[in-house]
């Protein structure tokens, strides 16, 4: 059977209304050890106040909704939004999170079910989405259509990338990307990178392709790389996609093409030629998120975000 308030409150030998109140963090009216024995009756005895109620009482709950915009949740990703989850719980916060969706009705229909404590989101806010959750009163923070989107992180990882081809000995390099709607949110900017670095170091224009995780696109795309070229691949699974192609195609790795890929991921590790890629500092990416995350639930100013060190994990394809 679960604890209920009144049964703290017969504990403490106080009303049920002063239990409410010290639970819902109103309770500064109350002696210190009043607040104290409700406090340390109610963890004793297992009582967690009911979500319905609290918003009911509130106009809001515990939750926080995190807007993704329409993407692919790669490793690294899931494990920032893993540790925000378990974070944010030590604060009495549900992290929620939201897939793209365009227009408002979806959003509309998310902030009266859920009547969120804040929305942060990782896509660009529409003046109309904004609109809603400023009507609604729900605290929010993210980039904006309006916005010059700084996606410097994404950038640093194509010159990464490009970087190390480079000083590897290749003086022709290409970015390739999925061809996927799900993957343009972010493979520009690293593009971006790559073209920084090859008119930095003087380098040709970088080659630039798309390819599907099908065996005739990815063997077109190898056929489209001239020999001696330094592939910087959007992440890892497309890289080992298309390492698998050119192995087909009697290409040899790397002395006639190498390969970056982006995630670090275990399998990478696993291939042959084992797979160079990039990993990210994950337990200070993840930092930036919770403390982003607290402070549009807090509606206060998010301190200035942590540098994020990206490692290149070189192995042997490269």
């Amino acid at each position: 059977m679960s604890v209920r308030s009144e049964d703290v409150a017969r504990e403490v030998g106080v009303s049920r209304a002063t239990v409410s109140q010290i639970l819902n963090g109103r309770g500064e009216r109350f002696a210190e050890t009043t607040r104290q024995k409700v406090l340390a009756t109610a963890q004793r005895l297992g009582y967690r106040p009911s979500v319905a109620a609290r918003t009911l009482a509130t106009g809001t709950s515990d939750i926080v909704v995190v807007l993704l915009p329409f993407t692919h949740l790669s490793g690294n990703l899931q494990a920032v939004l893993e540790r925000a989850t378990i974070a944010l719980a030590e604060h009495g916060i549900t992290l929620v999170l939201r897939q793209h969706a365009p227009g408002t009705t979806t959003l509309a229909q998310a902030v009266q079910s859920l009547r969120p404590r804040a929305v942060f989101s990782l896509e660009a806010l529409t003046p109309d989405q904004i609109s809603v959750l400023e009507k609604a009163g729900v605290p929010h923070s993210g980039p904006t259509v309006s916005d010059e989107v700084d996606f410097g992180f994404d950038r640093m990882i194509g010159r990464a990338q490009a970087n190390h081809l480079a000083s590897r000995g290749f003086t022709r390099l290409a970015f390739i990307q999925l061809d996927d709607e799900r993957f343009e949110t972010w493979a520009p900017p690293r593009e971006q990178g790559v073209r920084e670095v090859a008119a930095d170091l003087g380098l040709a224009e970088p080659l630039s392709l798309r390819a599907r995780l099908e065996q005739s696109s990815l063997s077109a795309t190898i056929t489209a790389i001239p020999p001696h070229t330094g592939v910087a691949c959007y992440n890892d699974d497309l890289a080992l996609a298309l390492m698998g192609a050119a192995r087909i195609a009697g290409r040899e790795i790397p002395r006639d093409l190498g390969f970056i890929g982006m995630d670090a991921s275990p399998l990478g590790a696993c291939f042959f030629p084992a797979l160079t890629s990039i990993r990210i500092d994950i337990a200070a990416a993840a930092a930036n998120m919770i403390e982003g995350l607290l402070a549009t639930a807090r509606a206060d100013g998010a301190p200035a975000p942590r540098p994020v060190a990206l490692t290149v994990v070189e192995r042997a394809s490269s």
